[in-house]
């Protein structure tokens, strides 16, 4: 009886998702404030007065009527804006995703039992694969622990897009196949994919009902890799995927119109687990840099990875780690959960295996030839250029900032988050002479299917304490009033987002309404401050906590003469990585990195010498 009771009463990781409030619709007075807000930083007054009035017009006019029309779709909806966010973020995208949309990060088991050693790759590789196995297992069985704030439940849906998710090109839209169901919904897929120098194969990891073990997994990966380091490399069919989305579509129709057989095989890669990559590469990495591996993850062999595929878990032959993930089915906090969860694991078990090394008669990994021809064998040499030109471009870095961490910033009674956005504001502001708009993550889960909404980091009470930092005649006492009063702000703002009440989605929102409605593009998103302060995805500065964990991430900047800047939060540190294109003349992560360190210095030491 206790033991049963003790079943019903624990949490399963989806209960809450039909309890949970739907996406409010916030009050069009209230978003339009915060837009003339947001863009006051980049207007002189004329351009602001003009914007004014624009902003007025569209709130008398055509901005109350796109507002019923949203209010009626949020009432059939839960989320009126899933859907679309889908779509427009992504699934309508035609440039290539794999380096311009899918997010990136190394694994942080270097820093404790698996630090860079030859040889390890195939060891490591299976035990690495098996905790992920053992996760894909606990949400399976609804065991991974609802994400709360206080007693609040999050949505947990995004969790479902982890396994067994790919996303599939289509000529004008992509679409997503997921194939995961929980234990009590269903049959699973439970194979996983293998590749290995431009070849592919696939593996069931569920034999007579039980996960295979390490040592079993082990056997099939010196399988795969020994055959394919003893007979000539592969197609490569998997560059493919890194193609423009139209051209990758097209070429995708035509490997099927080959032979059947070939969709079959696609559909299998579709419907795996994961991707295991093996690379021949061996990426330099230290506690202190992690910017070879990262960069190898985000931009290395492509040959060797599905770019459409949810998870591609990458293993490197120095027996170091890293993922590649495609961003539409889900946000990098999946990617972070599970990785802290298999850093956790490796920890724990001092990174060896110290179960049964007995390994069962389990069938060998199959191979998936493709029939291919000339033309299909053009359109792989086509993508790998253009893949490798535009990776060769990419500026990027991720240091550790290791004089002081959350521990100091929080002694102070400042948020750490909002610290480093400030200081990216002011090495912003130092480096360009001007202010930099700026998007921040904010997170909606509190909401059914929410994701996240735009949170603009660029406020007047932060150019104003850049301002103050770059003229010697401010005081100390008032530089420290205006960065406590930026904080103030931030921290308000960031509530305000994650609550619903941001304005970008919205402004989103409406602007779709007039699309689908057929109407001509309100003024509103054509006037040029729209765009100037980030409007339409134009942020110049790209920006994301990763999380409190060891988990670092990467992503390309949002547009040419931008930044890409994700950070993770220590105790006792900062890890930032920052990438920039390296043929904008403009631009420089590195630059911008040492003035950010700077500025954490600065506003450290303005905390210490101001009188408070």
């Amino acid at each position: 009886m206790e033991s049963q009771l003790a079943k019903s009463t624990e949490e399963r990781t989806f209960q809450y998702q039909d309890s949970l409030p739907s996406l409010p619709v916030p009050s069009l007075e209230e978003s339009l404030k915060k837009y003339l807000e947001s863009v006051k930083p980049f207007a002189n007054e004329e351009e602001y007065k003009r914007t004014e009035a624009i902003v007025q017009k569209f709130q008398n006019g055509i901005g109350e009527k796109l507002q019923k029309k949203l209010l009626e779709r949020a009432k059939e909806k839960r989320n009126w804006l899933e859907e679309w966010w889908l779509n427009a973020a992504y699934l309508d995208v035609r440039m290539p995703s794999q380096l311009n949309v899918n997010f990136a990060g190394p694994a942080p088991h270097v820093e404790n039992y698996w630090p860079p050693k030859e040889g390890t790759q195939l060891e490591r590789g299976s035990i690495c694969l098996w905790h992920v196995l053992n996760y894909w297992q606990l949400l399976r069985k609804e065991k991974i622990p609802v994400h709360k704030v206080g007693s609040t439940p999050l949505d947990m849906y995004q969790f479902r897009m982890l396994f067994a998710t790919c996303k599939v090109p289509g000529l004008t839209r992509d679409s997503i196949m997921n194939y995961f169901r929980t234990e009590s919904e269903g049959h699973c897929p439970s194979h996983v994919t293998v590749m290995c120098r431009g070849r592919i194969f696939v593996f069931d990891v569920m034999h007579e009902g039980c996960l295979v073990t390490p040592p079993e997994i082990l056997r099939q990966l010196t399988f795969i890799q020994k055959k394919c380091h003893s007979e000539p490399d592969g197609p490569g069919i998997a560059v493919l995927t890194s193609e423009a989305r139209t051209q990758w579509a097209k070429t995708r129709e035509y490997l099927i119109s080959l032979n059947p057989e070939n969709l079959t095989m696609l559909e299998k890669i579709q419907s795996s687990l994961l991707v295991f990559s093996l690379e021949d590469g061996s990426p330099h990495v230290t506690p202190e840099d992690y910017s070879q591996v990262t960069a190898e993850v985000l931009t290395g062999n492509p040959t060797v990875r599905w770019g459409d595929k949810s998870y591609n878990l990458i293993s490197f032959s120095n027996g170091v780690f890293g993922c590649n993930c495609d961003h539409a089915p889900f946000d990098a906090m999946v990617m972070v959960n599970i990785s802290h969860y298999v850093d956790q694991k490796v920890l724990e078990s001092e990174g060896r295996w110290k179960g049964s090394e007995k390994v069962r008669e389990i069938p060998l990994p199959e191979e998936l030839v493709f029939t291919v021809d000339k033309k299909v064998l053009n359109d792989i040499n086509q993508a790998k250029a253009q893949y490798f030109m535009q990776a060769s471009d990419l500026q990027l870095l991720v240091y550790a900032f290791t004089s002081f961490g959350k521990e100091l910033t929080k002694k102070k009674q400042l948020h750490p988050d909002t610290f480093i956005q400030l200081a990216l504001q002011l090495g912003y502001y130092r480096l360009h002479g001007r202010p930099g708009c700026c998007y921040e993550t904010a997170m909606t889960r509190y909401f059914y299917h929410g994701r996240t909404e735009t949170m603009r980091s660029c406020t007047a009470e932060a150019v104003s304490w850049c301002q103050s930092m770059q003229d010697p005649s401010t005081s100390l006492s008032e530089r420290q009033h205006k960065m406590l009063e930026a904080f103030a702000k931030h921290n308000k703002m960031m509530k305000e987002c994650s609550a619903g009440k941001g304005f970008d989605r919205h402004l989103l929102g409406l602007s779709l309404i007039a699309k689908e409605e057929g109407l001509p593009v309100p003024e509103l998103f054509t006037d040029p401050l729209f765009s100037r302060s980030g409007g339409g995805g134009n942020f110049v500065l790209s920006t994301s906590l990763v999380g409190y964990f060891r988990i670092q991430g990467v992503v390309v900047p949002m547009v040419y003469n931008g930044y890409g800047f994700f950070y993770h939060i220590r105790d006792d540190r900062f890890i930032v990585s920052c990438t920039a294109w390296k043929s904008c003349p403009e631009t420089d992560a590195e630059k911008l990195v040492q003035q950010v360190f700077c500025a954490f210095h600065d506003m450290m030491q303005l905390m210490n010498t101001a009188k408070l």
